[in-house]
């Protein structure tokens, strides 16, 4: 049935269908919804009040963990193997004599956790320029360690309860697995198709389309472009990409990893003060493959980092991705560039810092 040809598309009133071609697929975007009253689950606000420092956390410099080793008095970034790791490097082989619609392999890696800060009421937003830095410094010198074996390197970030995180002291998860998981093996294999037709990486002229639209750009600098992606699937949903071609992320410079730790305080600092909570997301770093694909060309590929906030109309109110998105496909409610709009006209003062100053004027 064809559309109805009296009325001129808006993508803020009528729903439509827009591409991921990092996904090969396809996300329903339907921005009148959120004019629908709100009468479901309702989350408890974030804790805002975490002690800097807890003898009962495990992550906490000096402490004891569940494996019984202690924390050193770290007082910068500290890593160390997962007591609880989902990938071991010495799993043994499930075998191969498998029935066709019953398959296993072998999954062999390692787990890191790495602490950013030695406080826990730290979060990166409130952290400084120097001391994310040594975050994205780490971030680099485990891809580099742990990249020379596995074949994937994924260096992650849940933040907030409301992601799963079960601890609030600054953290961050590095699982180097022995196979490509299925997300960078698809996006994998559409920017490898991309290249191929284009003779340009997708996300190196994406950048650039973007960069001059502006509709989608959130906080941008010399080296970095945040956006809310075309394609987005989650409401607040943003790429953080580099101008410049890099294929993985301690090939950055030193000016690169500088300006890259301002944008990110940029981008997080926005997002708390959206809806002036410390705002909970899933994050993660996409790079080209490691390990024996170091020595193939991966010219296809280009670093970036997602971020996935799942708060849609206030601190309580989340998206869920359930039904339709479950069993049909992505759908999002409210339009990419409305997104972009609402994070970039946010002021980039922490709320936070704004209360501890006007508290400081009133006991003056």
């Amino acid at each position: 049935m064809s559309g109805n040809q009296d009325l001129s598309f808006d993508s803020k009133e009528h729903q439509h269908l827009r591409y991921n071609p990092l996904r090969d697929s396809w996300v329903l975007v339907s921005a009148h919804r959120m004019k629908r009253p709100w009468a479901g689950q309702v989350e408890k606000t974030p804790e805002e009040h975490i002690p800097r420092y807890d003898p009962r956390n495990p992550l906490c410099p000096g402490n004891t963990r569940a494996s019984g080793e202690v924390n050193p008095s770290y007082d910068s970034t500290f890593v160390f193997e997962n007591d609880f790791p989902a990938l071991q490097s010495d799993a043994p082989d499930p075998g191969s004599d498998q029935h066709p619609l019953f398959q296993s392999k072998a999954a062999r890696g390692v787990c890191k956790v790495m602490c950013f800060h030695p406080w826990s009421d730290v979060t990166l937003p409130l952290m400084k320029k120097e001391e994310i830095i040594k975050v994205i410094d780490k971030w680099a010198e485990i891809l580099e360690e742990l990249g020379a074996t596995y074949p994937w390197v994924q260096i992650f970030e849940n933040k907030g309860a409301m992601m799963g995180c079960s601890n609030p002291h600054p953290h961050c998860q590095v699982w180097a697995s022995s196979f490509l998981p299925n997300e960078p093996a698809v996006s994998d294999r559409c920017q490898r198709a991309y290249y191929q037709k284009n003779g340009e990486p997708l996300l190196v002229q994406y950048a650039k389309q973007e960069a001059e639209k502006k509709e989608r750009v959130v906080v941008e600098n010399s080296d970095w472009l945040v956006v809310v992606p075309y394609w987005a699937t989650w409401p607040y949903q943003t790429l953080l990409l580099p101008r410049r071609h890099i294929l993985r992320i301690n090939e950055l410079t030193v000016e690169e990893r500088d300006s890259l730790a301002a944008i990110m305080k940029q981008l997080l600092t926005k997002y708390d003060n959206l809806f002036e909570v410390s705002f909970p997301y899933s994050m993660g770093w996409h790079g080209a493959p490691t390990g024996p694909h170091l020595k193939e060309d991966n010219s296809h590929w280009q670093l970036h980092a997602h971020y996935y906030p799942p708060l849609l109309r206030s601190a309580t109110v989340k998206k869920f991705m359930v039904g339709y998105e479950m069993l049909a496909q992505e759908q999002r409610d409210l339009t990419p560039e409305q997104a972009a709009e609402k994070l970039r006209n946010l002021p980039e003062e922490h709320y936070k810092t704004r209360e501890n100053r006007d508290k400081e004027a009133q006991r003056k």
